[in-house]
């Protein structure tokens, strides 16, 4: 959790911004961020980082394109040294607000808030952290819908659950939650959007800047034909990928590889590990060259931070039972052997 202090600071950053630019990361605990704090400040638009580990420099054009004068980061724990230093060359100031655990030397010129590197109570995702800061009780619906994608229950479920009992389940088990109640559908709606044309992602968030409640979001309409359409498109071919991986155990270990036009490890992993609880999940997207690669389970951070540092040109972060990985395509057999052995060594 974020100080009072912490709270008050944040908030007095959104207040002083005249045109505040949110950089989060592409899933749905970063666009739940973003949404929160900026129905809250009531100003500011948002993009989409897809790029993997880091927050690059080249997205700095888009502070120019914008003309904003302060800049946020959410749920990026890595951000290039180069984007940095452009903030600071032209003396915009930034606001970054994380809960993942990193070694990342951040400058002393950027307003850094993370509970977990900087020894709070780290419960919690970055929705939660900025549910804390606009504290606005239209938008429960959409810090639960962070959290729990982010597979954190918080505490404040219950009054959800009172407020939309048909979109609930009675559960405490954040994935349950996920995984058996219309909050799912939500979660699917928003993080398959998130992968459409920069056209609709951008409609997108037009729409979602501005929705009432969660019906909005579920009920198709004119506004958001575009979400429902690119959620059809892709849950075809996400439940072929679904079927298919789950027939790829391998011990202790499920590891399905697949190629296509669609990168969506992080979805398969997550339900994935909701029905294997007890396996190391690990979905990897192979484009031929470089393999993105999701993994999930038991201690799986440390396993994979371990493999990857014997491979060139590899990178990877997270928690301790999610992380990110990125490799070479030709290491891809390699991985799978030594985590196979790995996992078989775990008590």
């Amino acid at each position: 959790m974020l100080t009072q202090e912490q709270v008050n600071e944040i908030k007095e950053h959104l207040r002083k911004s005249q045109n505040p630019l949110f950089f989060f990361d592409n899933d749905v605990d970063g666009l739940c961020s973003f949404l929160l704090l900026q129905r809250f400040a009531e100003k500011g638009k948002g993009v989409p980082v897809k790029s993997f580990p880091e927050l690059t420099e080249e997205y700095f054009r888009k502070v120019h394109e914008l003309n904003a004068d302060y800049i946020f980061i959410l749920d990026k724990p890595l951000v290039s040294d180069e984007f940095f230093q452009k903030s600071r060359e032209f003396n915009i100031p930034v606001v970054c607000i994380d809960h993942h655990d990193t070694k990342r030397k951040i400058p002393e010129f950027v307003n850094y808030y993370n509970p977990v590197v900087q020894g709070k109570d780290a419960s919690g995702p970055t929705t939660y952290l900025c549910y804390q800061i606009s504290n606005k009780r239209e938008d429960m619906w959409l810090a639960v819908i962070g959290c729990i994608s982010d597979k954190f229950f918080p505490e404040f479920y219950a009054d959800f659950k009172d407020n939309f009992p048909d979109l609930a389940v009675d559960s405490e088990e954040p994935f349950h939650i996920r995984y058996r109640s219309q909050i799912g559908k939500i979660t699917n709606l928003f993080s398959f959007a998130l992968k459409d044309r920069t056209t609709n992602v951008i409609n997108m968030l037009r729409f979602l800047m501005k929705v009432k409640s969660p019906y909005d979001v579920l009920n198709e309409m004119n506004k958001n034909y575009f979400m429902h359409q690119r959620y059809n498109q892709i849950n075809s071919k996400y439940q072929i990928l679904l079927q298919k991986a789950k027939k790829l155990l391998f011990g202790k270990v499920l590891f399905f590889r697949y190629r296509g036009d669609l990168s969506i490890s992080s979805d398969l992993a997550n339900e994935l590990n909701y029905i294997f609880p007890e396996k190391i999940v690990v979905v990897a997207y192979d484009s031929g060259i470089k393999a993105n690669i999701s993994a999930r389970g038991k201690n799986v951070r440390k396993i994979m931070l371990e493999i990857i540092r014997d491979f060139t040109d590899s990178t990877g972060g997270g928690h301790e039972e999610a992380i990110g990985v990125k490799i070479q395509s030709k290491h891809l057999d390699e991985l799978k052997r030594r985590l196979i052995s790995a996992a078989g060594k775990q008590q």
